[in-house]
């Protein structure tokens, strides 16, 4: 029994090692190497639909913003097959609520439609997400007698990382405000992640299901440890 428990235990810690996300902290997604990353919700357009002047001044505003940055940025596509469970179970629902006999048989058939179209065709929901980075630089020239400090004086060394995380952070919203406002220009909309959204975004990156989301009623029992 216990060296069942061990190796499980191994296996998590194991598996963990390759996770690069320490923590995430007031919206921000905080690396084992010190990094911070910004996860920014972007909204997709009908580049087919535009006119030939739209399509030129959407590209003309893309190539700017592009032109712009001096630093990377990583763009995310995120695919899962889409859970039409909810939307079938809302309409059974309205099917019983119906009392006219014509509009619950629409509904049922219509119910029926939805549903035989989703088992013969994969229905795939796409999410596009902007990964904004700030690269923490470590002190590499502290002396002997500040790292002696920080062993002694624990509390101050933790008020001082707080600091430093607020100075990252603050540095890091700067480049978020720049991409958002590039893209905006683009005519699509743009969302940064706060920390629930980014740790459900996370949770089923790394628990990957049938369907396009895990719900997950209550953010704050999912530990970043689990991810995996």
């Amino acid at each position: 029994m216990e060296s069942s428990q061990k190796n499980k235990k191994s296996s998590n810690a194991s598996t963990q090692q390759y996770v690069d996300v320490k923590e995430v902290r007031d919206g921000v997604v905080v690396l084992r190497n010190g990094g911070l990353r910004a996860i920014l919700l972007v909204s997709s357009l009908n580049f087919d639909l535009k006119s030939t002047e739209e399509q030129d001044a959407i590209i003309s505003q893309y190539q700017a913003f592009l032109n712009s940055l001096d630093f990377p940025v990583q763009v995310l596509i995120h695919s899962r097959r889409f859970n039409i469970e909810p939307y079938l179970q809302l309409l059974k629902e309205k099917e019983e609520e119906q009392m006219n006999e014509l509009l619950r048989l629409q509904i049922s058939e219509y119910q029926h439609f939805i549903k035989n179209l989703t088992e013969v065709s994969d229905i795939m929901s796409k999410y596009f997400y902007v990964i904004v980075p700030f690269a923490a630089i470590e002190d590499e020239h502290s002396g002997f007698f500040e790292k002696i400090g920080n062993i002694l004086n624990p509390k101050q060394a933790i008020h001082e990382q707080r600091e430093l995380f607020e100075t990252y952070k603050n540095q890091l919203w700067q480049r978020v405000d720049h991409v958002t406002m590039g893209l905006s220009g683009t005519g699509v909309k743009v969302a940064a992640l706060n920390t629930e959204e980014t740790i459900e975004l996370l949770y089923n990156t790394y628990n990957p299901s049938l369907f396009s989301t895990t719900l997950t009623n209550n953010i704050k029992d999912i530990e970043l440890s689990s991810l995996v």
